[in-house]
This record gives C-alpha cells, sequence and structure tokens, in this order.
C-alpha cells in the first residue's frame, strides 16, 4: 500500500514500484557501486590508451578525473535526498528542467549502459579462454568462440539480474573481493621487483605534475578516459529503492565509492608504470598490441614462470574475468531501473514496468540483455581486431559526461530556493554539483570534436561520408547515429504515450508516495 508523505520542504520521493526494498545496506550498496566500474576490465581496456595520450602522467590524469567525479557524485546523492528514484537523471531532470531534458538523461543512461556491453562481453569471452591456457582463441577477438562465449555471458547476467538484488549483490561481494585483493597483489609484488624487466622506470611524484604533459588536446584526452575508467558508481543511486535508509546510503555508497577507485587506481598505476614503462614495443604500456590485454600480460611478468607463478598469472586472469562479470551484471541493474522509472512515469511503453516473481523489473532487464546480445554481435561482425567496439567505448564518454553533468546541474536548480539557507547547502547542492557538470560538458565538447576529426587519431575507424567524401570518426558516428536512434524513440514515445510530455504524469509537484513497510 501506498500513502502520501507531507511536504515540509521541496523534496520528493518515488512511486512505489514494486521493488524490493530495505534489501541492501550501506556496504552491499558500496560494493555495487565499485564493482560496477570494474576497476581490473577498466584498467585492462584503457591503460594503453590514456599512456599513449598522456605517457608518464598518467597517474597525474587518474587523480584529477577523480575531480569531476566526486563532484557528480556528491550531486547524486544530495537528489537522492529529495528524490530517492531508481530513474535518477531522468527524474531529477524531468523535475528541475521538464520531460524533454528528462527524456534525453534517461536515453543517455541507456546508450551508454547498451554500448559499453560489446567490450564488456568480448573481454569475457577472451580471457575466459586464456583463462584455460586456450591462447590461440582467446588472443583473436573477433572468434566466433569468443563471441559465442561472450553471448551466453549477457545471457548468464541478465538471468542473475533477473533473479533478484540480493542474489546480485551477493554475487557482487565475491566478484568483488577476488578484483580487489589481486589488484592489490599484483600491484605491490610489481613495486618491489620493478628493477626487473627492460623498460622499468623509478617512482617519482613528478608523475602527479599535469603540467609535464605536452598539449592540452593530449590532457583532454587523458582525462575523458580516465572518467570512462570511474564511470559505473551511479548503480548505488539507481539501487535507491531497494536499499535501508533509501534518501542517505545510496549517495554515500555513491561518494564511498569513488575514493575506494581513487586508491585503487593510483596503486595499480603507479606500480604498472613503474614495471613496464611506457615504451611502444615489447611490454611496454604504450604498446597498443596489448590494449585490453595489458594486465594479463604484465601478470605473466610480475609473478614470473613458477608454478605459485603460474597460479597467480591465473588468478590475475580470473580476476579480470570476474570484473568483466561484475561490470555486465551492474551494467544490466541501473538500465533496467532506469527504463522502469520511465515506463511507471509513461515516458516508455508501460511493459518495461512489468515486475517479475522475484521483485525485478522483468521485462526492462530481458530487453536489456536481448539488446546488448544484438548490439555485440553487429559491432563484433563489423570489427576488425579492436575496431567498433573500441570505438563504441571512446563514444560513451559522451554520453557519461552528458548525464552525469546534467545530473549536476538538475541538483543546483532543484534546490534553488534553497541554497542561501546555509553554506554547506551552497556548497554541497549548488557550487559542486555545478562545477563537476561544467567539467565534464567541456570534456564531452572537447571529446566531440577529437571523435570527428580523424586528423586527431582518437579513433579506430573512420567513415567516409558519400559524395561529398568527408572522413569521419568512427567514435563520432556511433555516438551521433546512437542519438539519432534517442530522436526517433522519443518522437514515438510522444506519439503513443504523449501524458508524460505534457507534464501530466511526473513534474515537481508530483505527489510523493512512498511503500507502507506495514502494509
Amino acid at each position: 500500500m501506498a500513502t502520501a508523505v507531507p511536504q515540509t520542504q521541496p523534496t520528493e520521493q518515488t512511486v512505489d514500484k514494486g521493488l524490493k526494498s530495505g534489501a541492501l545496506g550501506l556496504i552491499s550498496t558500496t560494493i555495487i557501486a565499485t564493482a560496477s566500474v570494474a576497476p581490473a576490465y577498466s584498467i585492462a581496456a584503457t591503460l594503453v590508451f590514456v599512456v599513449g595520450a598522456v605517457a608518464l602522467q598518467s597517474p597525474a590524469v587518474a587523480v584529477l578525473a577523480f575531480v569531476p567525479m566526486l563532484f557528480c557524485s556528491i550531486g547524486y546523492s544530495e537528489m537522492n535526498k529529495a528524490d530517492p528514484d531508481c530513474g535518477t537523471t531522468f527524474t531529477w531532470a524531468t523535475r528541475a528542467f521538464g520531460p524533454k531534458t528528462g527524456w534525453a538523461g534517461g536515453w543517455a543512461i541507456v546508450a551508454a549502459d547498451v554500448l559499453v556491453m560489446a567490450s564488456l562481453a568480448q573481454v569475457a569471452g577472451q580471457y575466459g579462454f586464456l583463462l584455460f591456457n586456450a591462447k590461440g582463441i582467446g588472443s583473436n577477438p573477433t572468434s566466433g568462440w569468443v563471441l559465442l562465449v561472450g553471448v551466453l555471458w549477457i545471457v548468464v547476467m541478465t538471468y542473475i539480474c533477473y533473479r533478484g538484488i540480493e542474489v546480485s549483490a551477493n554475487f557482487q561481494k565475491a566478484l568483488l573481493g577476488i578484483e580487489l585483493v589481486m589488484l592489490a597483489v599484483l600491484s605491490i609484488t610489481a613495486l618491489v621487483k620493478v628493477g626487473a624487466p627492460p623498460g622499468h622506470l623509478t617512482p617519482t611524484l613528478s608523475w602527479l605534475n599535469p603540467f609535464h604533459i605536452t598539449s592540452f588536446s593530449a590532457f583532454a584526452s587523458g582525462i575523458i578516459l580516465m572518467v570512462f575508467i570511474y564511470w559505473g558508481w551511479d548503480t548505488a543511486v539507481s539501487v535507491n529503492e531497494e536499499t535501508k535508509d533509501k534518501n542517505k546510503t545510496p549517495g554515500r555508497a555513491a561518494i564511498l565509492s569513488t575514493f575506494i577507485l581513487l586508491v585503487t587506481y593510483a596503486l595499480v598505476i603507479f606500480s604498472m608504470q613503474s614495471f613496464a614503462g611506457i615504451g611502444t614495443k615489447g611490454t611496454g604500456l604504450g604498446n597498443v598490441n596489448n590494449a585490453g590485454d595489458v594486465l594479463s600480460i604484465q601478470g605473466n611478468l610480475v609473478f614470473g614462470t613458477s608454478a605459485f607463478g603460474s597460479f597467480l598469472s591465473h588468478l590475475l586472469l580470473l580476476m579480470v574475468l570476474s570484473s568483466a562479470a561484475a561490470s555486465t551484471q551492474t551494467t544490466i541493474l541501473p538500465t533496467a531501473r532506469t527504463t522502469l522509472s520511465m515506463a511507471v512515469y509513461k515516458a516508455l511503453p508501460s511493459a518495461f514496468a512489468k515486475m517479475g516473481r522475484y521483485l525485478t523489473p522483468t521485462v526492462s532487464t530481458i530487453t536489456m540483455g536481448a539488446v546488448s546480445i544484438v548490439v555485440y554481435v553487429a559491432f563484433n561482425y563489423m570489427s576488425n581486431g579492436i575496431g567498433v567496439i573500441g570505438d563504441a567505448v571512446i563514444a560513451i564518454g559522451l554520453y557519461i559526461a552528458f548525464y552525469y553533468g546534467l545530473t549536476g546541474f538538475a541538483c543546483a536548480w532543484y534546490y534553488r530556493k534553497t541554497l542561501t539557507n546555509s553554506a554547506r547547502d551552497l556548497w554541497m547542492r549548488g557550487i559542486i554539483p555545478v562545477a563537476g557538470g561544467l567539467i565534464l560538458y567541456f570534456l564531452g565538447g572537447w571529446s566531440l570534436w577529437l571523435d570527428y576529426d580523424v586528423a586527431t587519431a582518437n579513433d579506430y575507424t573512420m567513415w567516409t561520408v558519400p559524395l561529398i567524401h568527408w572522413q569521419i570518426g568512427g567514435a563520432f558516428v556511433i555516438a551521433a547515429v546512437t542519438a539519432l536512434i534517442g530522436v526517433a524513440a522519443y518522437f514515438y514515445c510522444r506519439w503513443r504515450n504523449p501524458a508524460f510530455f505534457k507534464k501530466e504524469t511526473l513534474t515537481r509537484s508530483t505527489e510523493t508516495l512512498v511503500p507502507d513497510p506495514d502494509a
């Protein structure tokens, strides 16, 4: 049963959507947030390109990218206090700016999550074979066997998400435990053996100086790549309706997870850069042939060829595999809850609001898995090596910047009438979230230009415009096509069910309803 809650300040909460409330505590929610980022997978898939952009200043970029992430997580936390709705950016931007902006924010979440699934599935497929020493198959990202395992991977992760939030959270605890322990063991062992391989470097604090980066374009490229590495902690807020003390716990978990990631990334990047150097040949971190497999290659060198070393190397492979599993699962979770919220407020067809026997959004979860499989198969078919899937990862940065930044702006605008109540409100609900949004929008705009201009060499593929023969970066094309699909979906939804778009289902004054715990 749902009961109205009197409004004493401009705060609103969610409509009861049928999710299992009170299932997650602070620890479980923080684990979900951190696991969503998939530190091991993110480093394996991105570190080579960060080094290629900013060379020795990779640690500096890792620290600086933390700043807008922290700022935006504070905005998320403050908005969640007012409106703990699993639609997050969609709901908050709608309340603050109206249905058009809110719908765009929701689509950005869906687009980013769907685009990243191809990369996650491919990494899972490759590392699954590498774990069992099938290097011939595992080293070929376009292998049909890798594709098959990747598809099965998405199916299994979709089923786990369908089975319920508690099953998902418990699965995450095991995966994240393996991941963080192995990253620490790898980093500490690498620092101990730092003088062993050719090309090694002596760690120095000068690596934290961003002014040593050769150009602003290189700096911007490095930052936007690192933003991708930090991306995903907002899953903690997407499961807000399923947490204990849902007004506070999700926001605290989001902020806490960003600090965990900062420490993890600083340690791993310092150690890997010291151990392997940044050379462009052999095992150097600047060798693009190692892209997507950097941790496996370094792990073999760090742990050696002894029986125990081989055991640790295989544990490292298992770690990246578990990281991809965690991220696959926690990519499906927020997308399904975003589309659930959109359907409840009639911004999407009502089928997406259907709940299953395990109190999870059935249609939304299954649809997310199915669409991800279609996109993965298509990208794998079009890819040559990294190719289109690599460009999809780059394109994600634009959507991350858009909806994270939009949340920061929505926070300030939502609380605009109360910002002067205290210094705390001014900073935490106004200045800091807006600063995070501005930083991300600037980076997103800059990356859009880098993705468009093939001369920047920021893309893996390019597309030639017929007749006029312009060459456009593949990442820009993927981002643009995804946006056009979103526009088409917007007009379809507006035509089929105009209530949301006429501000009849969700506004700032929408009645506040919460589940009755005694029902």
